[in-house]
């Protein structure tokens, strides 16, 4: 059957939350040149069906105190299942068959395999001569190319990686290695300690990587941790 032209719309709406993350409704009528009452009109729609949930966007302590912000739409797991990643299934499927004929060490082995891939895209972040804090965001935009809708912020004493869409999290829910060796190359890309905070993979709605000016800040939280 023919899709009709609100439909087609429809489906730009949802597929651009997809494939570029979390976006409030002004922002997607800026970007597909649709009206803000036309936007809501499919929003609704989509929402109704399943496809979206809408929240409060993330924000990092240092922005919560300048009012208000718009609400922010994205996919929902019903929704990823409908646009294009049933995939995730078959490979949720392949890697628990390697899990079950040869130890969970292959599924370690390929996560590691899949880092070092990321590492590789990330050469010229690694031999870089930029801050930490420059790195961080040459990194954002990396992840960005690679579907993750990616931003940095300050946090603290330190530099915060927001991924607001994970394009695997599904997989990742199932083999947290994934998050792990994705983790791992963040600090190998970056020259230094980072700690992962939060994952979509987990049911967070962000993932968060902190990246400290000061090693030992995680260094002590720890301490800490270890004495209650």
């Amino acid at each position: 059957m023919k899709k009709t032209e609100p439909d087609k719309t429809r489906d730009q709406v949802a597929r651009r939350i997809l494939e570029f993350g979390p976006a409030t409704a002004v922002e997607l009528a800026e970007k597909l040149a649709i009206t803000p009452a036309g936007v809501r009109r499919h929003l609704d729609s989509l929402i109704a069906e399943g496809i979206l949930t809408c929240r409060e966007p993330y924000q990092s302590a240092t922005l919560r105190s300048r009012g208000r912000p718009s609400k922010v739409f994205l996919m929902t797991d019903q929704g990823r299942e409908k646009f294009e990643h049933s995939y995730d299934d078959l490979a949720v499927s392949a890697l628990k068959f390697m899990a079950s004929k040869n130890g969970s060490y292959l599924v370690d082995e390929f996560a590691k395999t899949r880092a070092l891939e990321f590492e590789r895209k990330s050469d010229s972040i690694i031999n870089s001569k930029k801050s930490v804090s420059e790195k961080a965001k040459v990194l954002a935009k990396l992840l960005t190319k690679e579907g993750y809708a990616a931003t940095t912020d300050k946090m603290g004493n330190g530099e915060e990686i927001c991924q607001h869409h994970c394009p695997i999290a599904h997989v990742a829910s199932e083999f947290p290695q994934l998050c792990e060796a994705e983790t791992a190359a963040f600090s190998k890309i970056l020259g230094t300690h980072v700690q992962r905070l939060a994952t979509i993979a987990h049911g967070d709605g962000v993932c968060t990587t902190f990246i400290p000016s000061d090693i030992s800040q995680i260094s002590k939280s720890k301490m800490k941790e270890g004495a209650r």
